[in-house]
């Protein structure tokens, strides 16, 4: 297991997307269109004739002016009624066809959106283990990901009805153009190479430079985020941090910047250069035009068919190369969305999905683990055995490896040597889904969800979130049916204030305690009963000491014949355990009852007397 470098905001663009994704661009224009057929078939085919019919409008107007000129200026005039009106039409036809082409793109974008935001968040509630979450690499790709929507893909999607209306106009006025002078039109045509090159090159800058800052971007987002959200509000003002946390999001501000400010300088020496280019080349042709006009061999109407020629050919050869341009980014952007989508469960996926029920007990044998391979181990030979029916406690320093002992019991990685097995079936011939299924879990860094207290505590099974008997009985076993009960709307309590305006009812939201939301945390695991294994990483941390009580008495009952794993710094808590454990620098030192570990004066004795003597009052 190996995590990549994250990408830094002084990186050059290949410290982006890379060749490999420039490569697979044809490859992502042909995923992008059929998820904008599976998304909006007909709203996509309707960008086709839209686009055709837009593309004919220039040619159409240049011959029918040039006609309408030559028809006056030769004294003929029998048809420039005709013309005019045909020229009224097609400018009618003209303005109505953007606003069709508008909404027909609105509408793919929506569509678009919802089917990748479907896609994306399918793909990220499919990585099982905990690995790519605590990458920053993966991360930083994530985020790109994320934006990859419906609106940054519209030079694609949308954007290829324009492209198609610019190529149908740059064919047909070419077509004109040629007609009154071949040379011309080659001229113009090559006069858009190099404009097509140097924009090709921006858009692979430009998503290269998103790359390159999108640590920057999350660092900034992250000092934003404790500058203005409550949660961090009480130490910012307390420690005065505001002036600290605003120096590093303005530093991360400053950086990301710059790197945007050099694209930019690029890009106006590029466009201006281009665009230098293209009147040089547009003046260079009026002035032939005049001169061929002079010698007879050019009409006046030809001479307005060439110059709007020119001008349709210049802008629709620039709207090609724009569309182009924002196309191949939209692409580039859009492989990180792919690689996501695309990348492999983090854990093998295991075999058993009808797991029996848990008989003989869990069993750790010879676990060594690290979260990367330059990186301690964190675990280290562990064997250890959870029997069924008994409850077994873990206590140690902080850092010991407690957490990660229960993030492999929840399969969340797997170890690096050694295994984990459930009745002698090794974890990872277990489906993650339906091993995690068999358990009650309440982790040390629980959720508070802004949802109701209903909710709050219902997420734990969501096969009963509708029975409210089941979610009541979590809640008194947890010792919180009471404070929800107070609570102005009962368990229908929104507990949160941040979805709430002005005018909304001040006693709609409610704001719980630690020692609250700590409450429902543990209903929210013991609401999954029956389950074979449950576990309660530090289920009093923030409870007061009659709560405390309270809570390890029912938990005491609730545990009894049932297998448990209990982590605790309360050693009073774990006592009662049929075996505790110690662990110490990733190694399992002692084991054995309360009082036999007592008796041993090791670890345990040292850390429990240490406790007991800050409750003893001297006389």
């Amino acid at each position: 297991m190996t995590a990549g470098r994250a990408v830094g905001p002084d990186d050059g663009p290949e410290a982006g997307p890379g060749r490999a994704a420039r490569v697979c661009a044809v490859r992502h224009l042909r995923t992008v269109w059929g998820a904008c057929w599976a998304a909006a078939p007909w709203v996509w085919a309707g960008h086709l004739p839209v686009a055709v019919a837009a593309g004919l409008v220039p040619p159409a107007t240049a011959w029918l002016t040039k006609l309408l000129v030559d028809d006056l200026t030769q004294g003929r005039g029998g048809h420039a009624l005709a013309y005019a009106a045909g020229l009224g039409a097609v400018g009618l036809f003209g303005a109505l066809l953007p606003h069709a082409g508008e909404y027909l793109r609105g509408e793919l974008g929506r569509r678009m959106d919802r089917l990748l935001r479907d896609r994306l968040h399918t793909a990220v509630n499919g990585f099982l283990g905990l690995s790519r979450f605590e990458d920053p690499h993966h991360l930083d790709r994530l985020r790109m990901a994320t934006q990859a929507s419906g609106g940054s893909l519209s030079p694609v999607t949308g954007g290829t009805a324009e492209i198609g209306r610019n190529v149908v106009a740059l064919l047909s006025l070419l077509a004109t153009l040629f007609v009154l002078s071949p040379v011309m039109a080659v001229v113009v045509l090559l006069a858009a190479v190099p404009v097509l090159i140097a924009r090709l090159a921006l858009s692979r800058r430009r998503v290269g430079m998103l790359a390159a800052t999108s640590s920057a971007m999350r660092r900034e987002l992250f000092y934003s985020a404790l500058l203005t959200e409550e949660q961090a509000a009480k130490e910012v003002r307390l420690f005065g941090l505001g002036g600290f946390l605003k120096g590093r999001m303005l530093d991360e501000l400053t950086g990301i910047q710059a790197a945007e400010r050099r694209l930019d300088r690029k890009e106006a020496a590029v466009q201006g250069t281009l665009a230098a280019l293209s009147a040089a080349v547009a003046g260079g042709g009026l002035v032939y035009a005049v001169d061929a006009a002079l010698a007879g061999r050019l009409t006046a109407g030809d001479v307005t068919a060439f110059v709007a020629a020119v001008a349709g050919v210049q802008a629709a050869l620039v709207g090609l190369v724009t569309g182009l341009a924002q196309a191949h980014e939209a692409l580039l952007l859009f492989s990180y969305h792919a690689d996501v989508t695309e990348l492999p469960d983090d854990l093998a996926s295991g075999g058993a999905h009808d797991l029996p029920a848990l008989r003989r007990g869990i069993e750790l044998r010879d676990v060594w683990f690290r979260y990367h391979d330059d990186h301690p181990w964190v675990l280290k030979g562990v064997d250890l055995f959870i029997p069924f029916g008994q409850s077994l406690a873990v206590v140690g320093l902080n850092g010991a490896g407690k957490s990660t002992l229960i993030k492999l019991l929840c399969r969340f990685y797997d170890p690096v040597r050694g295994s984990v097995h459930w009745d002698g079936t090794d974890l990872r011939d277990i489906a993650p889904d339906e091993l995690r299924r068999r358990m009650g879990v309440l982790f040390q860094d629980f959720m508070n969800y802004d949802l109701t207290a209903r909710e709050n505590i219902g997420v734990g099974d969501l096969d009963v979130l509708g029975e409210p008997d089941r979610i009541r009985e979590a809640a008194e076993l947890a010792g919180a049916h009471d404070m929800v009960s107070a609570l102005p709307q009962g368990y229908d309590t929104l507990l949160s204030r941040i979805f709430f305006a002005d005018g909304d009812d001040p006693t709609a939201g409610t704001v719980l305690s630690g020692g609250q939301w700590q409450r429902l945390a543990l209903a929210r695991a013991l609401l999954r009963q029956g389950r074979d294994l449950l576990i309660l990483d530090e289920p009093s941390a923030g409870l007061d000491a009659q709560a405390e009580h309270e809570v390890h008495a029912g938990l005491r009952r609730h545990r009894e014949g049932r297998t448990s794993l209990l982590v605790s710094h309360r050693l009073g808590a774990v006592r009662e355990a049929d075996t505790i454990v110690v662990l110490d620098g990733g190694r399992i030192t002692e084991r054995g009852t309360h009082d036999e570990l007592m008796a041993a004066g090791g670890v345990y004795e040292h850390l429990f007397t240490v406790q007991a003597e800050g409750y003893t009052v001297d006389a």
